[in-house]
């Protein structure tokens, strides 16, 4: 019996299940966000976050730990130099999990596991959108158009009041 087990093997041997992670792990750190079944999303976020709270501390001894765990050299540089810089304030939670729909050949539950801190949708620095005042009355751009030229023919008449004569000229072409 398995009771009190946390770990999901995830029908995997044990050196399988390592190798799996570890790749997926360096994907992760690669790409900032990868698409897996949501069994993997979890089991790898256990695997993850460890690695980049060990990332924190950048000395001699976190670097062959963390490179013990994901086996790249590259991925590992990657980690200690932008994502330990992006994440030196965080106490914890680097990653996301969003849940996904359904693959559609084995309807496998689908989710997407992502950095918290490459993330612009949710993150702080979005801007937030004007949304346009509409009315009832419609009003053509033609009638809205000269108020906005208006307001910039009086900034450069103060400016310069001769660049103004030939912008008030109407077309004579009748």
């Amino acid at each position: 019996m398995r009771h009190g087990k946390k770990v999901n093997h995830l029908g995997r041997t044990a050196s399988h299940r390592k190798a799996m992670l570890a790749n997926m792990a360096s994907s992760l750190i690669l790409h900032k966000r990868i698409t897996t079944t949501l069994a993997k999303a979890k089991a790898l976020r256990t695997y993850v976050e460890p690695i980049i709270t060990k990332s924190k501390n950048d000395t001699t001894h976190s670097r062959r730990t963390v490179f013990a765990y994901l086996q790249d050299k590259e991925v590992v540089t990657i980690l200690f130099r932008e994502i330990a810089e992006k994440v030196a304030n965080r106490p914890g939670g680097y990653t996301r999990i969003i849940k996904l729909n359904n693959r559609l050949g084995d309807n496998a539950e689908m989710a997407l596991i992502e950095l918290v801190d490459y993330n612009t949708v949710y993150g702080k620095d979005v801007e937030v959108k004007e949304e346009k005042k509409t009315t009832r009355r419609g009003r053509s751009k033609a009638a809205a158009a000269p108020k906005a030229t208006e307001a910039k023919a009086e900034v450069t008449e103060e400016a310069a009041p001769a660049e103004e004569a030939p912008a008030t000229e109407e077309p004579k072409g009748e």
